[in-house]
């Protein structure tokens, strides 16, 4: 397989099709039953983020900052945090959804989490 054509599957396919997912599912009407625990909604929102903070962090390690690894980590938070208020605006054109402050709250520390997290097993996984 060509290397850009394996970059691009590998490294950002993966990020693009996780968001494209996210945005299909900010479409529909909100489901009329929530899981059964308070806040179980924030809980989705945390982990959904956290991994779309790792897709982002593996995705910007393909370009040309990647050697600079305080970017690297800055702009996956930050390009999480944007696509997370994003999609707080988008479901407001939604019927039956509203976009919500402590849902971007929780999508920006679930992305925190996830980046910080996956930035500490490469760290310790990192070949010397």
């Amino acid at each position: 397989m060509l290397p850009k054509v394996k970059n691009f599957t590998y490294h950002w396919l993966p990020l693009i099709a996780y968001c494209v997912f996210i945005y299909i599912q900010s479409s529909y009407p909100s489901p009329e039953r929530l899981p059964a625990f308070e806040f179980s909604d924030k809980l989705l929102h945390f982990a959904a983020y956290a991994v779309m903070g790792v897709l982002f962090y593996r995705a910007y390690q393909t370009l040309p900052f990647k050697t600079n690894i305080q970017l690297v980590v800055l702009f996956s938070m930050i390009s999480a945090l944007l696509y997370g208020v994003s999609d707080e605006i988008h479901p407001s054109f939604v019927p039956y959804r509203d976009g919500s402050f402590w849902d971007v709250i929780a999508d920006v520390l679930g992305a925190v989490c996830g980046v910080y997290i996956y930035h500490r097993l490469m760290m310790v996984h990192k070949p010397r």
